[in-house]
């Protein structure tokens, strides 16, 4: 594979990865503020309730 092999690869490769990279930075910020709506809703139903939900479990793991 030549540098000009390279060059071209990194060329068309190189908007598509960082379109994707800014894309999941987006995405990333708005899961982790949709988790913390979640967990706030969480205790206030849980309040209301007058129950225990338990919000140490992990599903991602």
């Amino acid at each position: 594979m030549g540098i000009n092999d390279m060059m071209s690869l990194i060329t068309n490769a190189g908007f598509p990865i960082a379109v994707c990279a800014y894309l999941l930075f987006r995405l990333e910020k708005q899961l982790s503020s949709l988790s913390s709506s979640i967990q706030k809703l969480n205790t206030i139903i849980s309040t209301k309730l007058g129950v225990v939900i338990d919000t140490t479990s992990d599903s991602t793991t």
